[in-house]
Order: structure tokens, then sequence, then C-alpha cells
């Protein structure tokens, strides 16, 4: 009888070290803070995960770039360092030109031309992760991106000489076909860099606006839509391969959930934020026709040098686009 008590003991601790065993941890790193309606959104999805894996998978969130800046994180997450992790897509633009597609103005503004042009760039956007180690899980969109400045302007004559804040190569750009002076400023940094002088005007979403508290700093808000970039939410590749079938598609379920919460959310957080701006005291215009027109102007020349830079997988994403 000892031994038939002492070999099930036996058989239950190895059972114990077995489920143990075969749960995992991830970590995830995220360049925005926790008031970020996107790493509300990140933090529902790693919730979800565990629910629906039943305790296999735990993501831990790290956010506010606390683990690793945003120009890291997809390195990060390719090398193993990480094993999942979140990135404004347009920041790596300059790794290849199909990731900043959502960052060229107004080549799809407002939210129905947006998912048209996600779900036009996706395939390739697929490929070319999956080239890296990388799988897509959902992608998020921001608000649409508006001109922050400091008085009034009638067109683009009044950007002449402005130093502005870029985040990626589609926004230095934007900067100097304005006549403005880029400058690259990640999103933690916005403040500082607006009280020391080192800019003073940028093209951002109501969001980051109320994120950063803009009107401390800044006077004018224009509601342009000129685009919706995309956060996407991606995973190494080894790492899902090694989880079982069952968390797998756990994984899959939360991501898929996650990308139908956050389109939602991102139209109800652009509602909410630029009422923000205009209850902390700043001015909430629409552009006047020239400075539309100036705009306008701007963007299609953008779209037209994208198209070079991006070649036959940009003319790909324009052409599905333009069908839908």
């Amino acid at each position: 009888m000892r031994k038939f008590f002492t070999a099930m003991a036996l058989s239950m601790a190895v059972a114990g070290f077995s489920t143990a065993a075969s749960a995992e941890t991830w970590d995830m790193p995220l360049p925005y803070p926790d008031t970020n309606f996107h790493t509300k959104n990140t933090r529902m999805f790693a919730e979800d995960v565990a629910k629906l894996s039943g305790g296999k998978l735990t993501i831990t969130i790290h956010s506010g770039a606390s683990l690793f800046k945003m120009p890291e994180i997809k390195r990060a997450v390719r090398t193993g360092q990480a094993q999942i992790g979140e990135i404004l897509l347009s920041a790596y633009g300059n790794e290849n030109a199909v990731f900043e597609a959502d960052g060229v103005p107004f080549l799809a503004t407002g939210y129905d031309n947006a998912m048209k042009l996600y779900k036009a760039q996706k395939p390739v956007l697929e490929k070319l992760l999956a080239e890296e180690g990388l799988k897509l899980l959902y992608a998020a969109p921001w608000p649409g991106q508006g001109l922050f400045v400091q008085t009034e302007i009638a067109s683009v004559e009044g950007m002449k000489g402005v130093k502005f804040r870029a985040y990626n190569a589609a926004t230095a750009r934007f900067a100097e076909l304005a006549g403005a002076v880029p400058t690259t400023v990640q999103y933690a940094e916005v403040p500082q860099a607006f009280s020391t002088g080192l800019v003073s005007s940028m093209l951002t979403s109501g969001a980051t606006g109320v994120d950063v508290k803009a009107w401390d700093f800044v006077k004018v808000f224009y509601q342009t839509d000129a685009m919706h970039p995309k956060n996407i939410v991606f995973v190494n590749k080894r790492a899902f391969d090694g989880l079982d079938k069952a968390t797998q598609d756990a994984v899959m379920k939360a991501a898929a959930d996650a990308e139908t919460r956050i389109w939602a959310a991102s139209k109800e957080e652009a509602d909410r934020t630029v009422k923000a701006l205009g209850d902390n005291g700043m001015k909430v215009l629409m552009p006047s026709d020239k400075l539309q027109a100036d705009l306008k102007a701007i963007g299609d020349q953008m779209v037209k040098e994208w198209l070079e830079k991006a070649g036959a997988d940009g003319k790909t994403i324009v052409d599905a686009y333009n069908k839908m």
C-alpha cells in the first residue's frame, strides 16, 4: 500500500511538473503608455489569450517603451529577445516602402478607405514579414492624422521654416514638401521636444495630441484626416509554431477579436480626443479650401514618389485598393 501511494504521489508530481512545463510566458514590448487606447486594447488581447488558452500562454506587457524603444521592437521580436510586439508599421518605412503604405498622406482618407487599403496591403505585408520569421496577428488603426500648428494658417506657405516633428519617413517628406524643417522625435519624447523648441508643429492624431497634452505647447488643430497609420501586433513565427494547435487557435481568436474591437475603438477615440483638444483650449478647425488643396497636392506628389519606391509590390497594393 505504501508503494502504491508513493507511486501515486510521484505520478501526480510528474503530471504537475508537465503542466507547469507546458505553460509559456511571452514578453511583449509596447511603445505607448498604459493610458493609450492601443495599449488598453493590447492588454485585453493578452487577457483573452490567457483565458482562451486555459492558462497555457501568458503574455507579459511592457508598455511605455520600458523594455525596448519603438525602433528596436521589430528586431527584438525577430531575434527572439521578445516573442511578440506592437509597432507603428510606417515607422519602418526605411526598411521597405510597403510598410509605410498607410503613412502616405491622402492615399486613403477616412476609416472605410483605411480598411480597404489594409485589405489590399495585407497579403504583401504577410509575405514580407514571413521572410523575416515574423507572423502578423492583427492591425490597429490610429484616428485620422491632423495638423498641429502654433497659429492659424491659410495655406502651406504658413509652414515654411517651421520646425516639424516627424515620426517616420513619410511625415519627414511631408514636412519637406510643405517647406518645413523635419526632425524625428519618438512618441515618448514629444513634450520635451516642444518644450525645448526642437519642434513647433506636427502631423499626428488627436489621440496622440491628448496623450502628450498638446494644448500645453500648440494652439491650433486642423482636422485633415490625412491618413490612418496602423500599429501591427506580430509574433516571432518560431515561437508561434512552438505552441500546440489549441494554443495557436487561442492566439488567433484573441487577435481577430482584438482587431475588430480596435477598429471600432479607434473611431470612438477620434471623436473623443478631438473634442478633448477643444475642451482644453485649442482651436479645432477644418482647413480652408486653399490649405486643403495645397495639402492634397503634397499628397499626390507623395503617392507618386511612394509608388516609385515600392515598385511592383506598391503597384499590387494600389491596384487592389482601387478595385475595392
